[in-house]
């Protein structure tokens, strides 16, 4: 089974104290680079998500998105500071007495000053936190992990249906290429026949022998055609490993291309040219495709 890098996953986690919102989006990219961006709070956090990541995920980049929405005050501490409340009543009474004042120190006076009642944040303990990323972050992973294997089968059965028209286009060649020396023998004996009647002298048919062989030795692509249908069969067998598969992959397209490019430098046969370029169009694309497997 193989995995696109190209995903998207969404994780959530809800209690009394809080809700987390959790992605995770990932395109293709040499190595596996991740980059998480959440709340400085949960910093301390960033290695476990990293690594919980990078155990299922080996290439791409990836970036995670944390939201974390506080909707309890149970971790704040309000608590009245009578010290100071006993001083400014004392004054307020004062005050009251030497104006003759008949309005009394009401609670709305009282809550109006600033150091007469303390408010604390009480930082939750960070397993308090990780009990809600870790849900999330594993029910994120897994919708990443299944639409990276969806896109992986589609891209599968995309190169599978290339490689079968590589497979077809070779044949051609193969039928081709025997024509070509015949081609280029009686091509040769005609312009010697005609050469030798114009000299009155006969043709040395050892030496055209010899001057065939040569040539059929440089045209001669029947190892570059027996080592692409192995390339061939070996991206059909790692296409069903379970392993990522990109790097190998990307390898064998190099081969393959280079074996083409042989053929092609080879080959003076205009069909053979443009069966060519008809196999290196179809390899490029397989060579696209492959930037975006795991």
């Amino acid at each position: 089974m193989i995995y696109s890098m190209t995903g998207f996953g969404r994780g959530e986690f809800s209690n009394n104290a809080f809700d987390i919102t959790l992605e995770i989006k990932s395109v293709n990219n040499r190595y596996c680079d991740i980059i998480v961006k959440m709340p400085k709070k949960l910093n301390v956090f960033e290695d476990r998500i990293k690594n919980t990541i990078k155990e299922h995920l080996s290439r791409g980049r990836i970036d995670v998105y944390i939201n974390l929405e506080e909707k309890s005050y149970d971790n704040y501490e309000v608590l009245a500071n009578f010290d100071i409340l006993d001083k400014y009543v004392t004054v307020y009474r004062e005050i009251k007495a030497r104006y003759e004042i008949k309005e009394d120190v009401t609670l709305s006076m009282l809550t109006r000053i600033q150091e007469g009642i303390d408010v604390s944040y009480l930082e939750r303990g960070e397993e308090e936190y990780w009990a809600a990323i870790e849900p999330a972050l594993n029910v994120a992973i897994d919708r990443i992990l299944e639409m990276r294997r969806q896109e992986g089968q589609k891209l599968k059965e995309d190169i599978n249906e290339k490689t079968e028209h590589i497979r077809v286009v070779l044949g051609k060649i193969e039928l081709l290429s025997p024509q070509i020396l015949e081609a280029y023998r009686v091509k040769m004996k005609d312009r010697i026949t005609e050469l030798l009647k114009e000299l009155n002298a006969e043709i040395d048919e050892m030496r055209l022998a010899n001057e065939l062989a040569i040539y059929a030795d440089k045209t001669n692509i029947n190892e570059e055609i027996v080592r692409i249908y192995s390339h061939l069969a070996q991206i059909d067998t790692i296409l069903e490993s379970s392993e990522p598969i990109g790097r190998k992959l990307d390898f064998l397209i190099q081969e393959l291309n280079r074996e083409v490019n042989t053929i092609g430098s080879k080959s003076p046969d205009i069909d053979i040219s443009n069966l060519v370029i008809d196999l290196k169009s179809e390899i490029e694309q397989i060579r696209e495709q492959i930037q975006n497997i795991e």
